[in-house]
């Protein structure tokens, strides 16, 4: 009777243990489209804005230098 109990507590524990390893595969599987789309986004973001910055930095340079900024369409 003891043996029996132990073997279906071993074998639920087993089995709870791949369930587990199996829903974290699964889960993981899913949201990475999601992580790289998000990542790719990013990416973008990050693009745009070191253009930006490196504009800016030209055109202060180009003033603290005497010459006259050119002015970009769409700014004032």
């Amino acid at each position: 009777m003891l043996i029996f109990f132990l073997g279906m507590l071993l074998g639920v524990l087993l089995g709870g243990t791949l369930c587990v390893t199996y829903l974290r595969q699964e889960i993981a599987a899913g949201i990475s489209p999601k992580l790289k789309r998000v990542e790719r986004q990013l990416d973008t973001i990050e693009t745009q804005l070191n253009l930006a910055v490196m504009t800016r930095y030209a055109d202060l340079s180009a003033h603290s230098q005497g010459d006259v900024p050119r002015q970009r369409p769409g700014t004032r």
